[in-house]
C-alpha cells in the first residue's frame, strides 16, 4: 500500500465516521462534529492527491487551507445557534427543536 493509498483510505475512514455520526446521533453538538469530521475527510483528500499526483493540481493545499477556513466558520456560527437554541429549549437534542417560531 503506497502512501497515497493510505491516505485515501484514512480519508474514507473518517468519512464514514461522519457520515454514521451524522445519521444516527440525536445530540446536535455531535452533529455538527460530524459535520467537521466529513470536512476534514475531503480537505484531506484534496491535500493527498495534490501532493502524490504526477501532473499538477494547482494550488490544491491553499484550497485545502480555505476549506478549514470555511469548517472553522461553520463551527462557529453551529455552536452559537446550537446555544441559543440551549438557553431557549434547555436542550440540544434536534428531536425536541422541531418548530419555528418567529
Amino acid at each position: 500500500m503506497n502512501e497515497l493509498q493510505f491516505f485515501v483510505a484514512a480519508s474514507a475512514i473518517f468519512f464514514a465516521i461522519g457520515v454514521y455520526g451524522l445519521l444516527s446521533k440525536r445530540n446536535a453538538v455531535r452533529i455538527l462534529f460530524s459535520v467537521e469530521i466529513i470536512i476534514n475527510a475531503a480537505s484531506l483528500n484534496i491535500a493527498a492527491f495534490a501532493r502524490y499526483m504526477p501532473y499538477n493540481l494547482g494550488n490544491a493545499q491553499s484550497i485545502a487551507i480555505f476549506v478549514i477556513a470555511l469548517a472553522a466558520a461553520e463551527a462557529a456560527a453551529g455552536l452559537a445557534l446550537i446555544i441559543e437554541a440551549f438557553r431557549l429549549r434547555g436542550s440540544v437534542d434536534v428531536e425536541e427543536m422541531d418548530e419555528l417560531k418567529g
